[in-house]
């Protein structure tokens, strides 16, 4: 849930992002929003997103290689969530997205895709442009939507390409949050993409306050005010297993409160007849931060009606080897907690739609 853009923005100093492991097996989602079965299931590879604007790539930031998306693809995922930085993808607001940067994202979004995984994009950005929030000129609605327009443009209807609005929004007033994520659906739509979006809150997007009101009212409340004219949307949100549900902390003192976010977030969903997609957990091989994720996984295992996905934090080729949540493949032993996703990984069946078919 709470990630800070200092921990997302420093190459190989990656601060104890814990989470919670375990999710659905087998995740089914509404016949709106998927032409066949269970879905979507696989890990954040971390990368994109380092750095300041400026950066070098390849030496203040990468995306993964095709080893990496390869060796996840073989222990059954069937989704990667992968960030980047706005700033870098588009260095004007209202201008042309970068070429080169474009490049790079087009070029592993087509390695994943030849892998067979879908792909969710992520601009990581905390709802900010460099330092100004979104909603605050220059970064306005517009902007945001203008961004959004040019960059649905370039994967309109490509099979397999999830759009994800915005990695945890924080300080924003839910009010306000909800009006720039209207602003970038219309944007995604007036330009002909039918895409799945996923829909963050604000507060982090953490499960945990999702009905409560932290700034500006509840995202429970307050989300239930997003419109797209296609109907073809998911709530997307984060949950940790720490005393403070950061993600920060190697061990799982709010394992029960984790499960219980989970369980409210569930019956919010069902409530409301909404979709939802854990975007981003994990966890250590603790003791108690696993017992706390298996019971997250069998609530999200039985509510499978609800519950589209989950994607793991995290992976990816600079991700050290003594950081305790990262399952990037490394010389040595397979770590529990791979081991471990990816037997609810190939649990799974089945494909959704990322494209909503012209005319439903």
């Amino acid at each position: 849930m709470l990630r800070f853009a200092a921990i997302a923005r420093m190459p190989m100093k990656t601060t104890r992002h814990l989470t919670a492991l375990l999710l659905a097996a087998a995740l089914i989602p509404s016949p709106a929003l998927a032409a066949e079965a269970p879905c979507y299931r696989g890990v954040n590879l971390s990368g994109g997103e380092y750095g300041e604007r400026g950066g070098i790539y390849g030496t203040n930031y990468t995306y993964p290689s095709e080893d990496t998306i390869g060796y996840f693809a073989e222990k059954g995922m069937t989704i990667i969530r992968l960030p980047f930085r706005w700033e870098r993808l588009q260095p004007a607001l209202g201008g042309r997205l970068d070429e080169d940067e474009l490049k790079r994202i087009k070029d592993t979004i087509g390695l994943i895709r030849k892998h067979g995984m879908a792909v969710l994009l992520d601009p990581h950005n905390f709802g900010y442009y460099d330092k100004t929030q979104v909603g605050t000129a220059p970064a306005t609605d517009a902007a945001f939507g203008d961004f959004w327009a040019r960059l649905a443009v370039e994967f309109a209807n490509q099979d397999g390409v999830l759009f994800g609005l915005m990695n945890e929004p924080h300080d924003i007033k839910a009010t306000d949050w909800l009006d720039a994520a209207n602003a970038a659906i219309r944007s995604i739509r007036a330009v002909g993409a039918r895409n799945l979006i996923l829909v963050p809150g604000t507060a982090w997007s953490g499960a945990g306050s999702w009905e409560k009101d932290v700034i500006g009212g509840a995202n429970g409340t307050v989300m239930l005010g997003v419109r797209d004219p296609l109907d073809f949307y998911a709530y997307e949100v984060h949950q940790y297993l720490d005393a403070d549900s950061s993600g920060t902390h190697p061990t799982c003192e709010g394992a029960g409160a984790a499960v219980a976010a989970i369980n409210g977030v569930t019956a919010w969903l069902k409530q409301n007849h909404k979709r939802g997609f854990l975007g981003e957990f994990g966890a250590s091989a603790d003791k108690d931060c696993m017992s706390g994720l298996t019971e997250i996984y069998a609530t999200m295992s039985d509510n499978s009606d609800v519950w589209l996905g989950w994607s793991y934090w995290a992976a990816g080729d600079w991700w050290p080897a003594n950081e305790p949540f990262n399952v990037q493949p490394r010389k040595g032993p397979e770590r529990p907690q791979m081991r471990l996703l990816a037997e609810v990984a190939k649990a799974g069946a089945g494909t959704c739609s990322a494209v909503k078919p012209a005319g439903k």
